[in-house]
């Protein structure tokens, strides 16, 4: 049996009565989302979603039941045992069940906590990854999560563990030193005190930051700081959540690479934004 969803040579997988599948529905932009995500969507008979998946998104699924399972900091929120347990009753209900995450599900997004749940009461499960918003929005602001005249090494984290706060589990100084560039998600609540465990870590005062909020879609904003700035500027600029920070070098990139605001016409952009005084080469 194939789907609706049809490319030549290409057969695509069917979504069962009493299966769930567990989706990533990428940081924002109805564009970024994968082909099993939209062959999901055609599918379905219910869709699960969370607070970051756009509208424009379920309208994809016009056959299918959607329901609201958004999870924001400091707003009244469904319990995760709750979510969890909804997918599997309607899993034995025969229903074909799509669980819609932004991003990505296994990246912060506590899909492999669902995901154990299923398996715990023998429902089926398929993982379909989507692009992480730490990825994802940061090209859209125009930085490289990853450039070889900047970092060999990247660390993702997350701005609060289960209980709100700020992560007790990390180790900020073996994060400030082991990593060029840090990524951090969920971060905006507790900014003050995490650049503050990163400055007293070591990096410098004048470390370049980006925050980019509601990253890929037409509402994205991009704030250019330092650490030691991060938190004034972020009260100045009036931004909210959702957003991801992303502290290093390759934040200097932006001034080259921030795609969103060329244009045919603009006089090439040969600047050198690590000063190192030469060009960005190939080898």
């Amino acid at each position: 049996m194939t789907t609706t969803l049809t490319l030549p040579g290409q057969t695509w997988p069917t979504l069962e009565p009493g299966w769930v599948w567990l989706c990533g529905a990428g940081p924002g932009d109805p564009g970024l989302l994968t082909l099993h995500a939209l062959n999901a969507l055609q599918q379905a008979d219910v869709v699960i979603y969370d607070a970051l998946v756009q509208e424009e998104i379920l309208t994809w699924a016009p056959q299918a039941e959607h329901i609201y399972a958004g999870k924001r900091g400091g707003k009244p929120s469904a319990k995760q045992r709750d979510i969890s347990l909804r997918l599997v009753d309607l899993a034995r209900a025969g229903k074909r069940v799509l669980r819609l995450k932004g991003g990505d599900p296994f990246v912060f997004g506590r899909g492999g906590e669902e995901a154990q749940t299923l398996v715990q009461h023998g429902v089926p499960i398929r993982i379909i990854p989507g692009i992480s918003a730490g990825i994802g929005g940061l090209a859209y602001a125009g930085i490289p999560v990853t450039h070889r005249d900047v970092n060999q090494s990247v660390t993702f984290v997350t701005g609060h563990d289960q209980s709100g706060n700020t992560p007790g589990s990390l180790d900020w100084q073996a994060i400030s030193k082991g990593s060029q560039v840090i990524v951090i998600y969920m971060g905006m609540k507790h900014i003050a005190q995490i650049s503050a465990a990163l400055i007293a870590a070591g990096r410098g005062v004048g470390e370049p930051v980006a925050v980019v909020t509601t990253a890929t879609t037409s509402e994205q904003r991009v704030l250019e700081t330092t650490l030691g700035t991060i938190v004034a500027d972020i009260n100045d600029a009036g931004l909210e959540p959702p957003a991801i920070i992303c502290v290093g070098q390759s934040v200097k990139m932006r001034q080259v690479l921030d795609w969103q605001g060329m244009a045919a016409g603009d006089a090439p952009r040969d600047l050198d934004p690590l000063g190192r005084g030469r060009p960005a080469e190939s080898a």
